[in-house]
C-alpha cells in the first residue's frame, strides 16, 4: 500500500468527521439555505366558534384565503414549505417579509418575534428515532394574528397535534371557547409536552448503557457514549432557546394575548425550564458514564498487569535457581550428587508455593 493512504489515519480531523458530526455542528447561517421543495403541500383548515366547527383540506393555499376575514377563529396549516406558497399565503395575511424569510430557512435557532401587529415564534418539533438511536427535528413556524393562526410544518406525514384536533372536535371544549392566544399556547404546549416523550427514550437508553458498561466493557460502549452525546447536544440545542421564545409570549404586551391567558404561558416555561434541567442532568450522567468507562477500562488493565505480576513473581526463584545452578564453573554444591536435579526442582516447586500463602495471607490476590 503506498504511503499515502496511511496518511489520511495521522489527521485527528478526519476521524472526527462522521456525518452526524457534520449534521449537527456545520451550520452557517450567513449562507441563503438551499431547501428543497415539496412536491405537494396539503393546508388543513380548521375555523371555528363555540358552537360551530369547519374542517377542510385544500392541496393549494388560496382555498384558504377567505378564511381571514371571517368572525370565527381559524388555524390555518401548511405542510410542505414551497417558497411561492409561502410567500403568497404570507402576504395575503400581511406577513412581514423578514418572517417569511424565518420561514423558509433551515436549522434556524428557535425564536420569537412580533411585527406588524403579529407575534411569530419559530421551534423545533422533536422525534426519536429508534430504529438509528437519534434525535430528528422538523422546523415548525406559528403566526398568531387577530382570530387566525398559520402554522408551516417541513413533514406532511407526521406532527404532534392530533390531540389538539380531537379536541377541537368537541363542542364546548375550551380550545373553543378561548381566543386564538390560547390555541396557540397548546400549540406550544404541545411541543413542549413532546419533547418529554424524547428525553424518556434517551433516558432509557442512558440507564441500559450505564447497566452494561458496569457489567462488561468494549469498544462498543465507548461508541455509544459519543452517539448519545452527540443527541443530547441536538437536544439542549432544540430547548435552550424555547425558553426565550416562551418568555417573549409572557412579556409581550401585544392586544392579541389576552391577560387571563398569561398564566398558561407561565406554566410552559416551567415545563421548559424543568426539560432543561433534566437536559443537563442527562449531559452530567453521560460525563460519567464516560468516566466509568475509562475507569473499568483501568480496572481491567490493572487486573491483568496484577496477574503478570505475580506469575513474574512466582516464576522468579525457578529463574534464579536455575541460573545459579547453571553457572559454567567445575565446582557447585549439588552439581554432581545423584539428587542434585531433584532438589533443585523442589526448591523450585516449594517456594513458589509458600509464596502464594505469604500474597493470600496479605490480600494481595
Amino acid at each position: 500500500m503506498a504511503t499515502t493512504n496511511y496518511l489520511k489515519y495521522f489527521n485527528v480531523l478526519s476521524l472526527l468527521e462522521t456525518k452526524r458530526t457534520r449534521d449537527i455542528f456545520q451550520v452557517n447561517p450567513t449562507i441563503v439555505p438551499f431547501r428543497e421543495e415539496a412536491a405537494e403541500i396539503k393546508v388543513s383548515v380548521f375555523d371555528y366558534c363555540p358552537d360551530k366547527l369547519e374542517e377542510q383540506v385544500f392541496k393549494e393555499v388560496g382555498d384558504s384565503f377567505l378564511y381571514r376575514d371571517n368572525k370565527n377563529i381559524s388555524w390555518i396549516n401548511v405542510d410542505g414549505i414551497r417558497k411561492l406558497d409561502v410567500e403568497n399565503i404570507c402576504n395575503h395575511f400581511g406577513v412581514h417579509y423578514l418572517i417569511i424569510e424565518d420561514i423558509l430557512s433551515i436549522d434556524q435557532r428557535p425564536k420569537m418575534d412580533e411585527m406588524d401587529g403579529l407575534l411569530f415564534g419559530l421551534m423545533n418539533m422533536l422525534y426519536f428515532n429508534d430504529t438509528n438511536g437519534t434525535v430528528e427535528t422538523e422546523q415548525i413556524s406559528i403566526i398568531l394574528g387577530n382570530n387566525f393562526i398559520l402554522t408551516f410544518q417541513e413533514d406532511a406525514n407526521r406532527d404532534v397535534f392530533n390531540p389538539i384536533r380531537d379536541k377541537l372536535r368537541i363542542n364546548g371544549s375550551k380550545l373553543r371557547l378561548r381566543s386564538a392566544d390560547y390555541l396557540c399556547y397548546a400549540l406550544i404546549d404541545m411541543i413542549v409536552d413532546n419533547y418529554y416523550l424524547v428525553m424518556e427514550k434517551i433516558g432509557k437508553r442512558i440507564e441500559f448503557l450505564e447497566e452494561r458498561i458496569i457489567r462488561t466493557t468494549n469498544k462498543r460502549s465507548l461508541a455509544e457514549i459519543n452517539s448519545l452525546r452527540k443527541e443530547l447536544i441536538v437536544l439542549k440545542s432544540n430547548l435552550a432557546p424555547v425558553r426565550e421564545l416562551v418568555n417573549g409570549f409572557i412579556r409581550s404586551e401585544s392586544e392579541l394575548l389576552e391577560d387571563r391567558h398569561t398564566k398558561y404561558f407561565k406554566d410552559v416555561y416551567d415545563h421548559i425550564v424543568q426539560a432543561n434541567e433534566l437536559a443537563e442532568s442527562y449531559r452530567d450522567m453521560m460525563i460519567n458514564l464516560q468516566d466509568l468507562y475509562l475507569s473499568n477500562v483501568n480496572l481491567k488493565m490493572n487486573e491483568v498487569m496484577k496477574v503478570m505480576a505475580i506469575v513474574t513473581c512466582l516464576l522468579a526463584p525457578a529463574t534464579v535457581i536455575g541460573g545459579i545452578f547453571g553457572m559454567n564453573f567445575d565446582k557447585l554444591p549439588y552439581i554432581h550428587h545423584e539428587y542434585g536435579f531433584y532438589i533443585a526442582a523442589s526448591l523450585m516447586t516449594v517456594v513458589p508455593i509458600i509464596m502464594i500463602f505469604i500474597f493470600r495471607k496479605r490480600g494481595w490476590f
